[in-house]
């Protein structure tokens, strides 16, 4: 059984996250040209290209997509502890390492192997409550695993060294 601080450390996260976010849901386009599921090819946190012609807000959502894909690739990889490394400052500070280790194999192991996953849906906020201003990004992912499928949400923020990093993940299972 997950250990009830780690499993709310997780849900405040996620729902401190998504909560105002779910009201200015928009559709994310599913054609960046990768195969479902896979990992981002360029690094997820480096900034959009110079002379750009989207706009700031879809370069935001597209750079807080591609970090959470990668933070995700990493724990179909099971590799538990680079993925703690690789989380945001607040969330390392919420999630202790010893309960992230041990409470993080128990949440995703009955998944089975990951078969696909498509992000839905990408919100940009510079607001989140119960968070000290900046920039956010939630998406929204339907992965497919052997045996079941699940929304996964995953927060993720940009921190002050220009980097997007996971600060929430929930896994919600389809009833």
């Amino acid at each position: 059984m997950m250990k009830p601080s780690f499993r709310l450390a997780v849900l405040a996260l996620a729902l401190a996250v998504s909560a105002g976010a779910h009201a200015q849901l928009r559709p994310y386009g599913k054609s960046d040209g990768a195969p479902r599921g896979a990992a981002p090819a360029a690094d997820p946190a480096a900034a959009p290209a110079a002379g750009s012609t989207t706009s700031p807000t879809a370069e935001q959502e597209n750079a807080g997509k591609l970090a959470a894909q990668g933070w995700l690739a990493l724990l179909d990889r099971q590799d538990w502890g680079t993925a703690w490394d690789a989380s945001s400052a607040v969330f390392r500070q919420s999630v202790p390492l010893g309960n992230w280790m041990d409470a993080i194999p128990k949440v995703r192991q009955p998944f089975g192997p990951l078969v696909e996953r498509e992000a839905r849906q990408a919100i940009y906020k510079t607001s989140l409550p119960g968070r000290p201003d900046g920039q956010y990004v939630t998406v929204m992912f339907a992965s497919k695993y052997q045996n079941q499928q699940v929304q996964e949400i995953v927060t993720t923020v940009r921190e002050t060294d220009g980097r997007w990093r996971v600060t929430g993940y929930s896994p919600n299972t389809a009833k």
